[in-house]
Parts: C-alpha cells; structure tokens; sequence
C-alpha cells in the first residue's frame, strides 16, 4: 500500500459507474494529487475471448497452476467433457480458490456428504494435496458413476460459461466473483479469509445476487443449493443477476473501460516522451 501512493495512475479488475453500498460513482477516483484509479474489469470479457486459441481452448494461466500445458488441456477436456453430459442448469460449481488456506477435514466431509446428499451433480475443484483433501469420505473420489467429479484444476472461465452449471459455490474471491457475474452465475457464498467477507455481502446483501451458506453443515449444504437452483430464490437471483450483468459488464460500462484504458495508454506514451 504504501508503494501504491507513489503510482500515478492504477489500474482495478472492477466495474465503473457503481453507487451502491457507497461506492464513488466517478470513474476516476482521485486518491492523492495527480494520482488515477481506473475501472477496466468489463474489458476482460474481451481479453478472455481473445485469449482463446482455433479450437476455442483457453491457454494455461500460470498465475493459477504450475501445470503444463499438456496436462492442463487434458483437465480441461476431462471437465467440459464431463459438463457435456450434464442437463442444462444442474451442476453445482464447487471452487474455494488456490491461494487461501485449505477448509478444515471436518468441513471438507460435510460439505462432501451435503453435495452428494442434494441429489445433483457438481463439479468440485480440489486440490490434489493431504491438506486440501483431508476429511474426503474413503473412496468418495473413486465412486463409479456417482452424481460428483472432483478434479484438482479446472478452466474456471470455460465451466462458468457453460450451459450445464447452475451454480456456483465460491469462496468469493473478487476475481471468482466478477467471472460470475460476467457469465451470469448465481452465488452460493461460503468466503474463507480476508476481503472475501467484504465481497461476500456485496453479493448477498447489495447487489442481491446469491446467498450465504452460513456453515458446510450437510443439511445446510442441500436446504441452500435446492433453494438457489430452483423456486422463487432461485429466479429471483436470476433476475437481479442478469440486471446487474448487463449494467456493469456491457454497454456504457464498456465503454468507459474502454476509455479509462485508453487514457492510461495516453498516460504511458506522454510520460515517455516527455
């Protein structure tokens, strides 16, 4: 923080214009003299596009997995695959991240035994470590045509935009929560450390657009995925999802990232030559 205040100009993977819960609704917020914070999130639905390659594969990100490329395409086949012979709307999304630390063995049951007991599929991203899967049920990765796949990596942009997912418990990480909202999936909260509690109310109680699971407890596992796939909660989320999708990540959204890029673009060439 303290390396940021000798920066004249930031950019923020977030959305501009937003007044809710507070938030300032210029597009360039000035925090010091001559200093910039500029909104450029809505942007990265167009570089996710073109990070794609002929086939429509996304290249590895070695910010999230020290995988090669080989065995990442494989995951990634193995997962879309997977999803392909799913019904439209069914999959629960299970992701908790890769930086924070490991939830509890006793959790990890829960939550497994709450998964398997909501009746429908889901795709669960696990770490392939004693750590992050202490507590699995014996055999609970290993049941021949059980409704659950576990995997330890998975194309996280690819499975959200997918037809086959319904919904997405998420840790909340900021990233996880734009990619959501870019693709229009409704939020099963479960934040685990630090500005994920943050993003977690802005998700449930701001923008209205997921709901908290308050423990990994089983039941609480089946009562909260059965209410977020299906009934009213469930399009009643739908519906705030979808306005929000549309006022933060398209039209005049869009357009202001795409100028505050440009105008940090301008930024960079004045400095140089000057």
């Amino acid at each position: 923080m303290e390396r940021v205040k000798t920066l004249r100009c930031i950019l923020v993977n977030s959305f501009p214009g937003e007044t809710i819960a507070g938030a300032v609704p210029d597009q360039q917020q000035p925090m010091q003299q001559d200093q910039q914070i500029l909104q450029v999130g809505p942007l990265l639905t167009i570089v996710t596009d073109r990070a794609k390659d002929n086939n429509n594969n996304l290249r590895c990100s070695p910010m999230k997995t020290t995988k090669n490329t080989s065995t990442c395409q494989a995951d990634r086949t193995s997962c879309m695959e997977w999803l392909d012979q799913q019904r439209p709307g069914s999959v629960t999304y299970v992701s908790f991240g890769t930086w924070v630390a490991p939830i509890s063995p006793g959790e990890i049951t829960e939550l497994a035994v709450g998964l398997e007991a909501t009746g429908r599929p889901f795709l669960w991203v696990l770490k392939d470590d004693p750590s992050w899967r202490a507590g699995l049920p014996a055999g609970y990765t290993d049941q021949p045509g059980g409704r659950g796949k576990i995997v330890a990596w998975a194309p996280q942009e690819d499975v959200l935009a997918h037809g086959a997912v319904g919904c997405y418990l998420t840790h909340c990480g900021w990233n996880s929560t734009l990619e959501a909202i870019r693709h229009g999936v409704r939020m099963l909260c479960y934040p685990v450390a630090g500005d994920q509690f943050i993003n977690c109310a802005y998700i449930v109680r701001a923008w209205g657009v997921g709901i908290r699971l308050r423990s990994a407890d089983r039941g609480e596992v089946v009562d909260c995925v059965g209410r977020i796939m299906e009934g009213e909660d469930g399009r009643r989320l739908q519906e705030k999802l979808d306005e929000l999708r549309e006022r933060v990540m398209a039209g005049e959204a869009l357009c202001v990232a795409k100028r505050n890029f440009e105008e940090f673009i301008r930024g960079i060439t004045g400095q140089r030559l000057q």
